[in-house]
């Protein structure tokens, strides 16, 4: 078992942990990444390459396997306001209980926060709706909860009812523009459990999607490596040395002049579903970034539309669906002629 502690300053935060028996073998940048949902994934690569990141003491890389009885370490500090600053924003929830949540991500919100975006994230909603009971009954304000992590003290326990505050832990991302469901997070084992099933690919995830032209075949898979070249637009393409990438779809319906579609995603690369949509000469409607000729005011046609996992608490399969949201169901009408 995981042993911690934590130094916590006004903008600077050092993070320590003993492995365990339990979380030996897995990659440093998994490890890190169960436990810090609050961190993009690429945001730890990234600290892992500047040596934010060390095992006993010494820089690492991101796919070290670590061992038993050694320490991991992780220092970082704030790049924006910290996703803990509450709104009180409404959330399309499709389900929830003690151990997680499952919302709909609308199409044009964040996920987190960023440097140019401070607030109006899907993680600020989460954060107020999570702690809404103790805002209500006074126990925290919502200043109380922006400044958290940034609190000056030794210890976690030592600030008072800190136990009761739930950070959203952000399991799984859909990009700005996708709609859809997203689960989510409420205690440390419910992270760490689903953040290891969705890297076992033990996640259903399916999407529903309006590309343009006609898919001659009603189901297949598009296979080809992503990768990214930061000297192009878009960085993320298909390229011979990226990393293998899968992509499943079905015929759900056919129009004139394009095909709903449904996609599963059997891996998970950046901006999977777009890139290999638009490799295949099927851009999905509304993909400014892959497509040419599309639309300028359109919403990118693309939408989670099922979820399904196994609770982490109980192992119960679960299946959640979405229906295409209105301005998709819209656009998906000027195609058919209706």
């Amino acid at each position: 078992m995981v042993s911690w502690d934590v130094t916590w300053g006004p903008m600077r935060h050092r993070f320590k942990f003993h492995i365990g028996e339990s979380e030996a073998g897995q990659r440093l940048d998994e490890f890190l990444a169960d436990r810090f949902g609050s961190l993009s994934r690429m945001r730890i690569a990234n600290l892992i390459e500047a040596g934010a990141a060390t095992v006993n003491d010494e820089s690492s890389r991101a796919g070290y396997r670590i061992l038993s009885g050694e320490n991991v370490q992780l220092v970082f500090e704030d790049e924006a306001p910290t996703a803990m600053f509450p709104e009180p924003t409404p959330l399309e929830i499709s389900y929830e209980d003690e151990h997680l949540i499952v919302v709909v991500k609308p199409a044009g919100l964040l996920v987190h926060p960023t440097m140019s975006v401070k607030k109006g994230t899907l993680v600020n909603a989460l954060s107020y709706h999570l702690n809404k009971a103790i805002i209500d009954q006074g126990r925290w304000t919502i200043e109380d909860l922006a400044g958290l992590e940034r609190a000056q003290v030794d210890e976690p326990s030592s600030i008072v009812d800190y136990r009761s505050v739930i950070r959203p832990g952000v399991v799984h991302r859909l990009d700005r523009d996708t709609s859809g469901l997203m689960v989510i997070a409420k205690t440390n084992r419910a992270m760490s459990v689903l953040s290891r099933h969705f890297r076992k690919r033990l996640v259903d995830k399916r999407y529903l999607a309006l590309v343009s032209g006609a898919i001659e075949a009603e189901s297949g898979a598009i296979e080809a490596p992503i990768g990214r070249d930061a000297n192009q637009q878009p960085a993320w393409r298909v390229m011979e040395s990226g990393k293998p990438a899968r992509t499943e779809f079905k015929v759900v319906e056919r129009f004139p002049r394009a095909t709903l579609v449904e996609l599963t995603p059997v891996t998970g690369r950046t901006n999977q579903l777009r890139i290999h949509c638009a490799h295949i000469g099927h851009t999905i409607i509304g993909d400014m970034m892959h497509g040419r000729d599309q639309e300028p005011d359109s919403r990118l046609c693309l939408h989670a539309s099922r979820l399904a996992f196994h609770h982490p608490a109980n192992g119960d399969w679960m299946v959640l669906t979405s229906a295409a949201p209105d301005q998709m169901q819209s656009i998906i009408s000027q195609y058919s002629g209706g």
